[in-house]
C-alpha cells in the first residue's frame, strides 16, 4: 500500500532524469548563445572587411596606383567604421592611410609586419592592409579566402559541437550524483543483506527518505530485529527446554536406579512422584507438539457457533474450587448486552481460556479473578481480569513468548506448568484469526482479553455448552 505522505521512487527518478535534462540544455542555450553572439559580431566585422579589402582591390584596378584613394573611399561605410584601425601601405611599404602609429608618408619595414593582408591586382600586389584590432579575413589552405558566411557557420557549428559536449559532461557528472545519492539505501542494503548471510542478525540501515527505498530500509529493519529477536528465543527455548527436561528425567533416572539396584523399596509415594513427573513430560511435549502445528498453519480446528457466556461459565466452574482454596474470589460477569456466538473449537478455546485463569490464579495471592465478555457487533471480547501482582512493563511486551521467565522472585514452584501457557493460548488465539493482549498495572492486577469475530450467519444458533 502506497501512503499519501510517501515520496514515491518514480518521481524522484522522474525529476532527476529532468533535471540533467533541463541542466543540460540550458548549458547548451547559454554556451551557444554566449558564443554566437560572439561569432556573429565578429561575422560581421570580417564581413565589412572583405568588404573593405574588395572596394580597394577595385579603387587600385581601376586607377592603377593609390592616389586619392583617401578622398575615394572616406564615404564608404567599411572605411569610415575601421578608418581608426585600418593601415593601407602600397607595395614599396609607403603608408598610404594610417592612423597615429603608422602615419601617411611612413616607411615601414615589410617584413617586420604582423600578419598583413595582401592586396592583389591582376597577380601582382598592389599592398598591405593591417587592421590593427586583428581579424582579418578567413583563408584556407592555398591562401584562397574563405567567405565569412562560410566561416560563420562553419564556426556555429563548432561551437554547437563544443557547447553540447561541455553539457554532455556536466549532465553525465550531475546524473551519477543524482544516481550515486538514489542507491546509496540500495548499497547499504546489501552489505547489510550479506552480513545477515553470513550470520551477523540483527543488521540495521539508515532510512533517508519516505519513498520505496525508504519503505524497504524500515522492513529490512523490522525483518532484522524479528530475526535477531527470533534467533534469541530460539536459543533461549533450547536452553530452558533442556532444563525443564532435566529436571523430571533426573528424577525419574535416580528412583529407577534405586530401585535396581535394591537401595530403596517401591512406596505409593515414590510412585505418585515418578508418575507425576511422567505426566509433566507428557504435557510438556504435547504443549511443544500444539505449537509445531500451529507454527506450520496445522493445528486441527473443529469450529462452530458457541455462545461466549457458556465457555466463560465452563471456565468458571471448573476453577471454583481450586480459586476458594486459594482464598480467591472467581466471578463471571454477566454481559450488559446480548452477545453474538463465535465460531471457534471449544476443546481449543477452553485451553486457552484455562491457561489464563491458571496463570491468572498463580499471580493473585489474594483478591478476585473476573471473567466478562463484551461486544461492539462485529467482534467479541472476552477477558480474564485479576488483582494480583501485575506485570512490570519490562516484562510485559515478551509474556506470550516461550519459556519467558518474568521476575522469579514472584512466581510459585509448580510442577505442573511447562512454561508454555501463555504462547500456546496466543497459538490457538491466532489460528482462530483473534488476537490476545495483555494490560497490566504492577502490583493492582492485569488482564487479559480474546478479540475473535462475531458470527454473522443467523442460520447457525449457538451451541450452549453443559457446566
Amino acid at each position: 500500500m502506497i501512503r499519501t505522505t510517501m515520496r514515491s521512487l518514480t518521481w524522484k527518478l522522474t525529476l532527476a532524469f529532468l533535471l540533467v535534462g533541463i541542466t543540460g540544455a540550458l548549458l547548451v542555450a547559454l554556451l551557444t548563445g554566449i558564443r554566437t553572439r560572439s561569432e556573429f559580431d565578429r561575422f560581421l566585422s570580417t564581413r565589412d572587411r572583405s568588404v573593405l579589402l574588395t572596394a580597394l582591390g577595385d579603387y587600385y584596378a581601376k586607377n592603377g596606383s593609390w592616389e586619392g584613394v583617401n578622398a575615394a573611399l572616406a564615404t564608404q561605410p567599411p572605411l569610415e567604421l575601421y578608418r581608426r584601425s585600418t593601415i593601407l601601405i602600397d607595395a614599396n611599404g609607403m603608408v598610404v592611410y594610417g592612423n597615429r602609429e603608422y602615419s601617411a608618408g611612413k616607411q615601414v619595414n615589410l617584413p617586420a609586419l604582423n600578419n598583413p593582408t595582401v592586396l592583389r591586382v591582376n597577380n601582382q600586389i598592389a599592398g598591405y592592409v593591417l587592421f590593427s584590432g586583428g581579424g582579418g579575413p578567413e583563408y584556407l589552405p592555398g591562401e584562397r579566402p574563405l567567405p565569412p558566411e562560410n566561416a560563420f557557420l562553419l564556426r556555429i557549428g563548432w561551437i554547437a559541437a563544443g557547447s553540447a559536449g561541455v553539457a554532455a559532461v556536466i549532465a553525465l557528472l550531475l546524473g551519477t550524483l543524482l544516481a550515486r545519492n538514489l542507491t546509496r539505501p540500495i548499497r547499504e542494503l546489501t552489505a547489510a543483506t550479506r552480513a545477515m548471510a553470513a550470520g551477523k542478525l540483527g543488521q540495521r540501515v539508515a532510512v533517508h527518505s519516505r519513498d520505496e527505498i525508504g519503505e524497504l530500509g524500515l522492513s529490512f529493519n523490522q525483518m532484522s530485529a524479528d530475526l535477531a529477536r527470533a534467533s534469541q528465543l530460539r536459543k533461549q527455548m533450547t536452553a530452558d527446554l533442556a532444563h525443564d527436561l532435566r529436571t523430571p528425567l533426573s528424577i525419574l533416572r535416580g528412583y529407577t536406579e534405586g530401585l535396581k539396584d535394591g537401595r530403596l523399596q517401591g512406596t505409593a509415594a515414590m510412585y505418585d512422584v515418578m508418575h507425576g513427573e511422567v505426566q509433566h513430560l507428557q504435557r510438556l511435549v504435547e504443549d511443544l507438539r500444539i505449537l509445531s502445528l500451529a507454527d506450520s498453519g496445522e493445528l486441527p480446528l473443529n469450529r462452530r457457533a458457541v455462545d461466549p457466556m457458556a465457555l466463560l461459565e465452563r471456565t468458571g466452574l471448573a476453577y471454583f474450587v481450586q480459586a476458594e482454596q486459594h482464598g480467591i474470589t472467581l466471578v463471571v460477569e454477566p454481559p450488559t448486552q446480548p452477545l453474538p456466538s463465535i465460531l471457534v473449537d471449544t476443546d481449543r478455546m477452553t485451553q486457552v481460556l484455562n491457561n489464563l485463569v491458571s496463570n491468572a490464579l498463580h499471580y493473585t495471592p489474594h483478591g478476585q479473578i473476573i471473567l466478562s465478555a463484551t461486544t461492539n457487533g462485529q467482534h467479541v471480547q472476552l477477558s480474564v481480569a485479576d488483582t494480583g501482582v501485575g506485570i512490570s512493563p519490562e516484562d510485559l511486551p515478551y509474556v506470550f513468548d516461550r519459556f519467558y521467565r518474568a521476575d522469579k522472585s514472584r512466581q510459585r514452584s509448580d510442577t505442573n506448568a511447562s512454561g508454555l501457557g501463555l504462547a500456546i493460548a496466543k497459538a490457538i488465539v491466532e489460528a482462530h484469526q483473534g488476537t490476545i493482549t495483555a494490560l497490566s498495572t504492577q502490583g493492582q492486577g492485569t488482564t487479559f482479553t480474546i478479540d475473535l469475530a462475531a458470527e454473522q450467519k443467523a442460520e447457525l444458533k449457538p451451541m450452549l455448552l453443559a457446566h
